[in-house]
Parts: structure tokens; C-alpha cells; sequence
């Protein structure tokens, strides 16, 4: 077996990439995506999964969404700020799926999985996104998803991020969470490690 078809054979023909958002509030189709990272993983000869490449933007609020004042003071994102150099929604979109469509060729997977934690939360502002952007087709799933929350809780005992990964002995920095791609980050590696258990 190749490398090519061993991370499509491990997830039936799935492909799971990690997704974080960082977001202006909890409602997908009112409030602002702010942040959107995205990680894909490969898989050695062994069937050992790993952390890949990340890719994260910055995201202009749509016109008229939410800006929650609780929500932008957890994140500590400036949505107004030039310095945070955001693109519209839907070219950060764009260049996601452009992407995980790459790695669904690539590791000869029919659809992707969005891996995240508690990612019922991350997909519903992707398809929101999506929607308003006038993107009818995404590269994944739209209801199926791998929630470390749900496999940390089963493996670890434990569902927050932060503690699952002290369990699992991955380094997390509480300073640097509610980052996109620092949370996508610490998501991929503890989804590796507990598949690789």
C-alpha cells in the first residue's frame, strides 16, 4: 500500500482536516467570523498520523454581522485593526478549499471531514460562511464531523482543550489560545494522538 492511499483507507475514503474559527460571537448566521485556520495532516508508512501544514487568515465582518463585546474581549481580536491585514470572507474560503480540494486529489479521498474541537461550532460558521459567499459546494462533509471534545472525553477523561492536552502531554500555552491557528494547531495533535492510540 502507498502513502497515497493509506490515510484514505484509515477513514474509509474521509479526509480530516482540522478547522479553527475565531468568531465575534456564538451565532453563526449573525455574528462575524474573525479568523479561520485550517490543518492538514499526513500519515507515515507506519499509519502514524501528523500535523502537516497550517494555513490561517485574518477575516473582514461580513456587512451588518455582530460584533459581541464579551466574544471580541475573549479573543482580544480588533476586528476594525489595518494591522490585521483580514481579506472578505469568502476569499479566505477560497483559498481553504482550494486547499483541502488539493489534499482530497492528493491522498485520493473523496470528501473532507472537519476535524475540531467541539466542531459542530466551527462547521456552522464555515456553511454560514459559505452560504453568504455564494459558494454552493464545499469540500466537506456538512454534517459529519470528528469532535476531539467527544474523543477527548472518551480517551482522556477530559474535555477541555487546554487540560486534554496537558493529559496528552502536548505543550499549551493559555496565552497564545483563542488564536486560530494555535488552537487548530493543538487540535491536530491531539486528534493525532488519539488516533495513533
Amino acid at each position: 500500500m502507498n502513502n497515497k492511499t493509506i490515510l484514505s483507507r484509515r477513514f474509509r475514503g474521509l479526509l480530516p482536516v482540522v478547522v479553527d474559527v475565531e468568531t465575534a460571537g456564538l451565532n453563526s448566521t449573525t455574528d462575524a467570523l474573525l479568523e479561520i485556520a485550517a490543518v492538514t495532516l499526513a500519515m507515515d508508512e507506519g499509519g502514524k498520523l501528523y500535523r502537516d501544514q497550517t494555513y490561517t487568515y485574518h477575516v473582514e465582518p461580513f456587512p451588518g454581522a455582530c460584533l459581541e463585546k464579551e466574544a471580541l474581549e475573549i479573543t482580544g481580536i480588533d476586528p476594525h485593526s489595518p494591522l490585521r491585514f483580514a481579506i472578505p470572507e469568502r476569499q479566505a474560503l477560497h483559498r481553504i478549499f482550494a486547499v483541502v480540494k488539493r489534499q482530497l486529489e492528493k491522498t485520493a479521498c473523496y470528501r473532507a471531514v472537519l476535524v475540531g474541537h467541539n466542531a459542530w461550532f466551527d462547521l456552522s460558521f464555515v456553511l454560514a460562511a459559505a452560504k453568504r459567499s455564494g459558494i454552493r459546494h464545499t469540500p466537506f462533509h456538512t454534517f459529519t464531523t470528528f469532535d476531539t471534545a467527544s474523543l477527548a472525553a472518551v480517551a482522556l477523561g477530559e474535555t477541555v482543550l487546554a487540560r486534554a492536552a496537558k493529559r496528552a502531554r502536548i505543550p499549551f500555552d493559555v496565552q497564545q489560545a483563542h488564536s486560530a491557528s494555535y488552537d487548530a494547531e493543538r487540535t491536530a495533535e491531539l486528534f493525532c494522538y488519539i488516533v495513533n492510540r
